[in-house]
C-alpha cells in the first residue's frame, strides 16, 4: 500500500476523536439523540478545524445501522463504505471545480430519488462559495423544500461570499481555530501510534506554525518526523517550520534591554542569512514580548505561552523591563508589520523597528529615574520659553486695554450683515488699524508669511494662497484677498483663522488680529484713507523711497511718523503697466528701474 499522509491517516472517524469544536460536537449529537436532525447545515471557519470531516461523521451517524445514536459505530457496512467514500447516498461534491449551473441542475434532478440502501440521502457540497451566481439561485429552491429523505451538508472557509437567502435556509456552525494545547495533543497521538520519541517543545514550535489548524499541524509533523532521525527533536521543528529557537530571541531582548544595537542588528542579519522571513520574525517577536507581558502578570500563566518556556533566566528577563516599554515595543512591531505586508524591502523595515525600540522611552525596571532638566530636550525648552513669552505678551494687551484674541472671535462670531455681493469687511476696524499701521509692523508681518503658510495643510494654504497683507500696527494686519469667496471662507472659519494668527504669533512673538477684506473693498478704503490724510501731498518714502519727489508743502519742524500702507501711493499716478505686472507677479519680485 502507498503511503498517505498523516492528515489523511488520522483524520477523526467519529465526534468522539474530534479535537476541540466542543460547541458543534455537542448540538448535533444531541440532535441525533432526539431525531431532530434539518435538512441543510452550514459548516464555516477557516482551513483545516474539521468541517468536511464533521460532516463525514455527521453522515455515518444519519445512515447508521444502530441510529438514532450519538456516534457512527464504523462497523456496519454502511459506516464502512461511507468512509471510504463508495456509499451511493452520500454524495460528495467539489463546488470549486463544478461551480456551474449544470452540475448544480444535475444534483436537483437526482435529489428527488428515494436513497438506494440508507435512510437518509447526504449531499456535502465543500467550497460552496464557490458556486456562480445562477447555480445558487437553480438551487435555492430545492435547499428550501428538499424531499424529507435529503441533508445538504454545505461547507465554505468563506461564508460572507454566500447569499444571505442560502445562509438564511441552513442552521449554521462556526468552526473555531484550534488552540495550541488541542493540537498538541493530536500530535502525540500521532507519534505514540508510530511510536517515536518526541520533545514536547518541538511539538509546541509546529502547533504555534499551524496557526491553529490540524491539517497543517499534521503536515509539518510528516516533514519532520521525515526530516528527524530516531527521535524528534525541537532543532529539527524550527529547521523544518522555519521558526526560531528561545535562546535567539532571549538574546536579542538582552541586546536591547542594553541598547547594544550592533549585537542586535548582526544577530537579525544571520536570521536573515539563514533564510528566516522578515514578516515571519515581527510576528515571532510580537509573540514573544507577549509571553514576557504573561510572565509578569503572573508565574501561573505559563499554558498560556507561546514561544518561551517558563525557565528562570526568562522570568527575570520579563522582569527587568516596564510593562509600558514592552506594551511599546509591540505597539513598534505591530505598526512595522503592516507596513511590510505593501513592500519588497521588509528587511528594512525590520531593522529600523528594531532601531526605534531601542530609542524607545519606555524605561527599564530599577533603571533610576533621570532628572526631568535631563529628561527635555533642547528644542522642547525652546517652544516652553516661547510660549512663556507669548503668554506674557498677551497679559501685558489685557492689561494695555488691547482686546484678547478669544474677545476678538467672539465679536467676529456676532452675526454680520452681508452685503448683496456676499463678505462685507469690518471697515471700521480697519480704519483705525490704518492709523496705527506702520512699515515695520507689515514687514514683520511679510517676512514670516511663507513660513506660516508651509505649516498649514493644504486645503488651508490654497485658500490664502491668493491673499496679501497690505497694513499692519502693533496689534493687527489687513489681508487683501483677489477673490471674494476665499475671503469669506476664511473670515468665517475662526479655527483657521486662530491658527494661522498662533503661528504668525510662534514667528514674530506677537499675537496680531487679522482682518480679511477683499480687493475691490481694499481699494476703496485705501482710496479714502489717502484722500482723508492727504498722503497724495506727502513725500513719496510713505509708498517707495524716491529721492526725486519733492514735498509740495514744507514738513513742521518735528513731523510725526505718518500712517504707512504699503501700496499708499495714489493709482493715478502710478504707471498701469507696473500696476498689472504687480497683480500678476506681485511687488516682491517686480523691480522699477528709471532710465
Amino acid at each position: 500500500m502507498t503511503y498517505q499522509a498523516f492528515y489523511r491517516v488520522y483524520r477523526p472517524q467519529s465526534f468522539r476523536e474530534m479535537s476541540g469544536q466542543a460547541h458543534v460536537k455537542r448540538t448535533l449529537q444531541n440532535a441525533l439523540l432526539a431525531n431532530k436532525t434539518t435538512h441543510a447545515y452550514l459548516f464555516s471557519g477557516p482551513r483545516g478545524t474539521g468541517k468536511t470531516s464533521t460532516a463525514k461523521i455527521f453522515a455515518k451517524a444519519l445512515n447508521c445501522e444502530h441510529a438514532p445514536a450519538s456516534e457512527p459505530c464504523n462497523e456496519c457496512a454502511t459506516c464502512l463504505s461511507i468512509t471510504d467514500g463508495s456509499h451511493p447516498d452520500v454524495i460528495e461534491f467539489d463546488a470549486a471545480s463544478n461551480s456551474r449551473v449544470e452540475e448544480i441542475r444535475d444534483i436537483i434532478e437526482k435529489v428527488r430519488f428515494a436513497p438506494a440502501s440508507s435512510r437518509f440521502k447526504v449531499y456535502i457540497i465543500d467550497e460552496v462559495h464557490m458556486l456562480s451566481t445562477s447555480a445558487f439561485n437553480a438551487l435555492l429552491k430545492t435547499l428550501e423544500e428538499p424531499p424529507p429523505h435529503a441533508v445538504f451538508i454545505l461547507a465554505t472557509t468563506e461564508p460572507h461570499k454566500l447569499p444571505a437567502t442560502i445562509i438564511s435556509r441552513c442552521q449554521r456552525f462556526d468552526f473555531k481555530r484550534l488552540s495550541t494545547n488541542d493540537i498538541i495533543e493530536r500530535m502525540k497521538v500521532v507519534l505514540e501510534d508510530i511510536e517515536l520519541p518526541f520533545e514536547e517543545q518541538g511539538l509546541k514550535v509546529i502547533a504555534q506554525s499551524a496557526a491553529g489548524g490540524m491539517r497543517d499541524a499534521l503536515s509539518l509533523l510528516d516533514q519532520v518526523v521525515s526530516f528527524s532521525g530516531e527521535m524528534l527533536k525541537l532543532e529539527d521543528a524550527l529547521l523544518v517550520t522555519g521558526s526560531i529557537s528561545q535562546d535567539v530571541f532571549y538574546d536579542l531582548a538582552e541586546a536591547l534591554k542594553v541598547k547594544d544595537v550592533a549585537q542586535m542588528l548582526a544577530l537579525l542579519e544571520q536570521l536573515i542569512a539563514d533564510g528566516k522571513d522578515p514578516l515571519r520574525l515581527s510576528e515571532d517577536l510580537i509573540t514573544f514580548f507577549r509571553d514576557l507581558l504573561l510572565l509578569q502578570t503572573s508565574e501561573n500563566l505559563a499554558e498560556l505561552l507561546e514561544l518561551v518556556s517558563p525557565e528562570e533566566r526568562v522570568f527575570a528577563l520579563a522582569h527587568d523591563f516596564a510593562p509600558d516599554m514592552l506594551y511599546g515595543y509591540i505597539d513598534i512591531l505591530a505598526k512595522t508589520q503592516q507596513e511590510m505586508r505593501f513592500s519588497h524591502h521588509t528587511k528594512i523595515y525590520l531593522e529600523t523597528a528594531l532601531l526605534k525600540m531601542t530609542q524607545f522611552s519606555g524605561g527599564v525596571v530599577n533603571q533610576t529615574a533621570p532628572s526631568s532638566e535631563a529628561v527635555m530636550s533642547p528644542e522642547l525648552a525652546q517652544k516652553i520659553i516661547a510660549l512663556e513669552e507669548m503668554v506674557q505678551q498677551l497679559s501685558l494687551q489685557i492689561q494695555n486695554g488691547a482686546p484678547s484674541q478669544a474677545t476678538q472671535v467672539a465679536k467676529e462670531q456676532r452675526p454680520r450683515a452681508k452685503s448683496p455681493n456676499g463678505y462685507k469687511a469690518p471697515t471700521g476696524r480697519i480704519q483705525e488699524v490704518l492709523k496705527d499701521a506702520t512699515k515695520q509692523d507689515v514687514q514683520r508681518v511679510k517676512a514670516v508669511w511663507a513660513q506660516a503658510l508651509n505649516q498649514l495643510q493644504k486645503s488651508q494654504s490654497a485658500l490664502l494662497a491668493e491673499a496679501e497683507p497690505v497694513a499692519a500696527s502693533s496689534s493687527a494686519f489687513v489681508l487683501k484677498f483677489k477673490y471674494d469667496i476665499h475671503c469669506q471662507m476664511v473670515a468665517d472659519n475662526q479655527m483657521l483663522k486662530a491658527q494661522f494668527t498662533q503661528l504668525i504669533a510662534g514667528q514674530t512673538g506677537t499675537m496680531y488680529e487679522m482682518l480679511c477684506t477683499p480687493e475691490e473693498t481694499w481699494l476703496k478704503l485705501r482710496e479714502e484713507f489717502i484722500r482723508d490724510h492727504g498722503l497724495h501731498q506727502k513725500k513719496a518714502p510713505l509708498a517707495n523711497d524716491d529721492p526725486n519727489v519733492e514735498l509740495l508743502e514744507p514738513p513742521p519742524a518735528e513731523m510725526p511718523e505718518e500712517p504707512f500702507i504699503d501700496d499708499a501711493q495714489p493709482l493715478a499716478s502710478q504707471d498701469p503697466l507696473v500696476t498689472e505686472a504687480e497683480k500678476l507677479f506681485g511687488k516682491d519680485f517686480v523691480e522699477i528701474i528709471e532710465d
